[in-house]
């Protein structure tokens, strides 16, 4: 396996149905883990990427949650554990813009529905499955924040911007309160990987016009993210990285 080791290792990733949630928990079974995936109404996505974990030789339990709902972080984490005894990674990838709309135009509701899914959502069950990693004497948390979070998000996306801001901000925080208990606390910041979430709220002319600020010429796959998401995850890779976020853009922000 050498340095990504993953074996004995239990991995809960949010938002696990599509995209780079699916595409890391494929990674992560590859490399020896056993994987939790959650899912908030995409059953159909989450029972393909468990098949994918399965047919990468890993084992995959689902598991079901609105992360926008109070308490429901905690039940969550509550059923993995009951499933399989530990937690030593978390990834906290669940989130969506919701709906392209301006400021304006963005009703209370919807507002606190996107900071919820975003936000709200990776500080539950950061919160939840903090005294698991304490127990078990440290841990990582990987956190997928946005490049939208650094320079504001495109056109109609300033609330789903403001919620990855505060992520990449709550990432930087959490990791310095955790540091001394040997728990790492990171983030991945995906610049436009092509993803169900573009194919729901991106059309064709705002992503051309995206693709002429990325120097690559192109859009990123999720597959593209997995090698960082699993860097911050092993202790063996990044043992003294803690409260970075690491930008995976193919050149569109060089910060």
């Amino acid at each position: 396996m050498g340095f990504l080791d993953f074996r004995d290792q239990v991995v809960l990733v949010t938002g696990a149905s599509s995209g780079i949630g699916a595409a890391a928990a494929v990674g992560f079974a590859e490399a020896g883990a056993t994987v939790a995936l959650h899912y908030h109404s995409n059953e159909e996505g989450a029972r393909h990427t468990a098949a994918a974990v399965s047919t990468a030789g890993g084992t995959a339990t689902v598991h079901q949650a609105d992360l926008a709902a109070p308490d429901s972080a905690a039940a969550l984490v509550d059923e993995v554990l009951a499933k399989h005894g530990r937690i030593d990674v978390l990834v906290n990838n669940a989130g969506d813009l919701v709906k392209r709309a301006p400021v304006v135009d963005v009703p209370d509701e919807e507002f606190h529905r996107i900071m919820d899914v975003n936000l709200t959502s990776v500080f539950a069950m950061s919160r939840r499955v903090i005294p698991v990693l304490r127990a078990q004497g440290g841990g990582s948390i990987v956190n997928v924040t946005s490049i939208a979070g650094r320079h504001g998000g495109g056109g109609g996306s300033v609330v789903y911007a403001t919620s990855k801001g505060a992520v990449s901000t709550f990432t930087r925080g959490l990791a310095k309160e955790l540091a001394p208990e040997g728990i790492r606390v990171n983030a991945i910041s995906p610049g436009v990987i092509r993803t169900p979430f573009h194919d729901r709220h991106t059309g064709e002319e705002q992503m051309k016009a995206m693709l002429t600020t990325i120097p690559m010429g192109r859009t990123g796959t999720p597959h593209e993210c997995v090698g960082t998401i699993l860097y911050l995850a092993s202790d063996r890779m990044s043992g003294y990285v803690t409260g970075q976020i690491i930008e995976v853009n193919g050149g569109q922000l060089m910060p």
